[in-house]
């Protein structure tokens, strides 16, 4: 499963958010790769980001449950958070909105 999701940058956090991927913490990258998370990508322009991530589990809400739970994740998500908006309209349980795909090819 290919997911794709969008969030602005807050501007006057985009150093802060850069800095902090520039050398994410073991912990959570383990836990990315435990939740059978692979391929993750983060990319910016235009004070957007765009994420995408490659689901290899059989059960997308269980694993992500998993990740939301695990304390060094929480600690992380509390230093990234205020670096991002939802788009407008957005309402979903993360700042993330999900982005529906329209092609893909191998």
């Amino acid at each position: 499963m290919r997911i794709g999701q969008v969030v602005r940058l807050r501007p006057e956090h985009a150093d802060t958010y850069r800095a902090l991927h520039r050398d994410v913490w073991p912990g959570v990258l383990a836990k990315i790769s435990e939740c059978n998370i692979t391929n993750y990508s983060i990319f910016e322009r235009d004070g957007m980001l765009f994420a995408y991530f490659e689901y290899t589990g059989n059960d997308l809400d269980s694993d992500l449950a998993k990740m939301a739970d695990h304390p060094e994740t929480q600690r992380w998500w509390k230093l990234t958070e205020p670096c991002q908006e939802p788009i407008p309209g957005h309402d979903g349980p993360t700042r993330w909105a999900a982005m529906t795909e329209v092609f893909h090819h191998d």
